[in-house]
This record gives structure tokens, sequence and C-alpha cells, in this order.
């Protein structure tokens, strides 16, 4: 079993507290879910069937090769209702941090995906800000929810490996994505407000993670539909030491409401919009989100136009980054 998974699982017997730029929180053992023991049924019994491993979500499988690629100091393992999931954390490079960074990903991406989140979180330490990535869990998914540790044991059976750095999210297959209403008999309705229950309590886990850093200040950053749940999280929540908001080609959330433009019309605070000009469909939902947040009079709404690097991948992050970084320094408190 590879090292990090082993720390990984004997984290799992321990209940810590998390001190500032610690390796991996400790989860309780009760919210983990355990590994039941072999069945003794007949082969040829009807049971025999239904003793198979559930198939683990893709998210949970991206995650699980996160923990073997990446080194144990940086995985957080977080408590989000009754389910585990991984987040990356990686602490500032400075004797006193401006503050946190919570990065969203958008659906299909890892916490540690190539375009945006994974150069985001690797160089805001530089800039002096600790950064915290999670990822959503599959979209519309009513089945139990699995956990690390039996995503880990079961991805050997499932999909065949996934590679948690492509560049793209895979498609996804009806053997990986299941209808809700063929699994259980729940309307997709139902699924829906699961789904998004899910979501909200990662980022409430990860702003309790960055709380205890007793950070200056927390930043919300949302990549893509990722950009959509920060900002419907801000919104029913209203969390009071969540006071910047950051939007990085920012995208509606499939079958989800209220629609973006609505959440927009509910939040006030300082908000970065970055998006890229060079693509038709953004620009024009840019300029609805600029002409809106005009209508709205929002305090301190800023759009910030990219030019997309297709060719050259390394300077379009190297772009985003130096623009947010500017953005972010804007927002400092003056001394």
């Amino acid at each position: 079993m590879p090292r990090a998974i082993c720390t990984l699982l004997a984290a799992l017997s321990l209940s810590l507290v998390l001190p500032l730029g610690s390796p991996l929180q400790a989860a309780e053992p009760s919210t983990l879910g355990e590994a039941g023991g072999e069945q003794d049924v007949a082969p040829d019994s009807p049971a025999a069937d239904l003793s198979r491993p559930p198939q683990a979500e893709r998210s949970a499988q991206a995650a699980s090769a996160l923990i073997r690629q990446l080194p144990d100091q940086e995985q957080q393992l977080l408590h989000a209702g009754d389910e585990s999931f991984l987040a990356l954390w990686l602490p500032a490079n400075a004797a006193e941090a401006h503050g946190v960074v919570v990065l969203v990903a958008g659906d299909g991406e890892s916490a540690d995906w190539p375009k945006v989140l994974g150069p985001l979180r690797r160089k805001l330490p530089d800039a002096g800000w600790h950064s915290l990535t999670l990822s959503l869990p599959d979209p519309q998914d009513d089945l139990p929810a699995l956990d690390i540790k039996t995503a880990s044991e079961t991805s050997a059976t499932a999909e065949p490996p996934l590679d948690a750095n492509a560049d793209e999210a895979p498609p996804v297959t009806d053997a990986a994505q299941p209808d809700p209403s063929s699994q259980t008999g729940q309307p997709t309705e139902a699924a829906g407000a699961r789904h998004a229950q899910r979501i909200k309590q990662r980022i409430a886990a990860a702003l309790q993670l960055a709380r205890q850093q007793q950070a200056k200040q927390i930043v919300l950053l949302g990549h893509g539909s990722g950009g959509y749940w920060s900002m419907r999280y801000l919104s029913e929540e209203q969390p009071a030491d969540v006071r910047s908001l950051l939007l990085v080609d920012v995208k509606p959330a499939a079958d989800a409401s209220p629609g973006l433009d609505e959440l927009q019309a509910s939040l006030t605070l300082a908000t970065g919009d970055f998006y890229y000009q060079d693509r038709p469909l953004e620009r024009s939902a840019a300029t609805e989100r600029a002409q809106a947040s005009k209508r709205q009079k929002h305090p301190a709404y800023t759009q910030v136009a990219l030019k997309a690097l297709p060719g050259n991948p390394e300077v379009e992050q190297e772009q985003l980054f130096r623009r947010l970084r500017g953005w972010l320094t804007l927002q400092l408190p003056a001394g």
C-alpha cells in the first residue's frame, strides 16, 4: 500500500486539533464509515450479486489519485456532514500571512487541476497567502457518499484509473454518473437539493479550517461552476469574516437555481470578476454581469479582462496569477 495512503488511514484513528501549517488533519472515525467484513454468501445465492463494492464517485477517485501523488503535508482530510473529503493546503511563505484564499474547483475538476487551481494554489503562498483548495462532489449524485478511505479501497475495481491532473475533465458516462431516479426512485429535484447541501457543507468545512489559522482575511475564489457555488454559499450564509470574492471564468451550475444574476444581486462584498475577453460567450456573459453591477450600484465590483493563450499555458497561468495578486494587494488594509 502506498505510503501516503498508509499515513492517511493511520490518521483516521486520531482526533487532533490542526495547528498552523500542520500535515493531514485527523478525522473522527465515526464520520468516515467502516469497511464491512466479507459476507458468507454462496456464489450462486441471489444475495451474491449485492456483495459487490459500490462504485466510487469520479471526484473521490481523483482525490485518491492525489493522495498517492502529493506530499502528506499538503493533504487535509475535512468533514462535511456525514462524509469526509480531501482538501489541499499550502502555508504562506511569509513570517506573517495576509490571510487564506479558499479555492473552489468547478465540476469535473480535481483540487490540483492543471488549469487555474493547481498553478494558483502553488503560487499564492509566495505572495504571502495560505491556499486551501477543494473539489466538488459529482453533480446530481444521490448515491450514498463514499469517503476517501472507501474510494481508495474500491478504485482498483471501478472504472479505469483517473488522472487527477488531466488537462480536461473526463466525460461522464452512464456507469460513472447513474441516473438518480433509476437508483433510488428519488426525483431529480431531491438529488439536486442533496448535491447543493453537500457542496455547502464542504465550503463550510474549508472556511472553518481557514478560521483555525486566525487569518486576517479570508477570500473565497471560485473557478467555473465553483464560482456559482461560492456565490450561492455567500448569498445564503453571509459569513461576516469572508469579505472578498474572486471569480475566475465563472459559469452557472447545471440545473441549479437561483441563477447567477440573482445571486450577484444579493452580494455586496468586494468582488473581482476575471474573464477571458477573446472568448465570445464569456465576454458576452461578463458584459451582462458588469451591467447588472451598475444597476445594483455594487460598491466594490471589479472586472478584469484576460487574454487566453492556449499555445502558452504557463504564460497564461502566470498572467492570471499576477492580476489576481494585484487585486488582492488592493484589498489589504492600509498599513
